[in-house]
């Protein structure tokens, strides 16, 4: 295991996942790829969506999971410090951005198709990342449906963000997104439509 960036938060699996605050880049990763994720913007920049400085501490805590009744139960979920505004930047998430296949990794999310190569790029934070990780799916949860989602942002290079609902999050909530029936048909084949009850963490 790579070492961490800097201390790590509490509850953090620090035996086998690295601790990261920045985006890693896998060796593989053609040199056009890091070029085109330096090029764009995101509208997520939009002036009537809260954006708070990068430095700033996200308002999120990691907890263990305590309800029987969760899909995740005994394992880790990501909730909120304090009240976060509705449709606000909540934190990144940070992982190793690659072009190669890694269908057998839950934390692995598309970022983007490269115009040059071809290749679907990724962000995976299955060895490395940081608290965004831990966002569970909402299905199979007390939630009736996702109160924040994975947004396509930019902070001088392409990302992929966190961002709250249009109600906002409750200090003490848990930050749920959908994680779409395309992740879970991938995992569960055709076991159900993707309403699936349980959720990796």
């Amino acid at each position: 295991m790579l070492p961490h960036d800097c201390t790590p938060p509490p509850h953090w699996p620090s035996e086998s996942v690295t601790y990261i605050n920045r985006a890693r880049y896998a060796h593989s990763l053609p040199a056009e790829i890091t070029s085109e994720l330096k090029r764009s913007g995101s509208a997520s920049n939009s002036s009537d969506e809260a954006r708070p400085s990068s430095k700033s501490k996200p308002p999120v805590v990691i907890r263990t999971i305590t309800s029987p009744d969760h899909p995740a139960y005994n394992q880790r979920g990501l909730f909120a410090s304090k009240k976060i505004l509705p449709r606000t930047f909540i934190l990144p998430y940070y992982g190793e951005i690659h072009s190669d296949t890694r269908s057998q990794s839950d934390y692995d999310l598309s970022l983007f198709r490269s115009p040059s190569t071809g290749l679907s790029v990724g962000v995976d934070a299955a060895k490395m990342g940081n608290e965004a990780r831990f966002v569970n799916d909402y299905r199979g949860t007390d939630a009736k449906r996702a109160n924040a989602e994975f947004r396509e942002g930019w902070d001088g290079v392409r990302r992929m963000e966190v961002w709250s609902g249009s109600e906002g999050i409750k200090k003490g909530e848990e930050i749920l997104v959908s994680y779409g029936k395309g992740w879970w048909h991938a995992r569960l084949g055709d076991q159900g439509d993707g309403e699936a009850s349980s959720a990796p963490t």
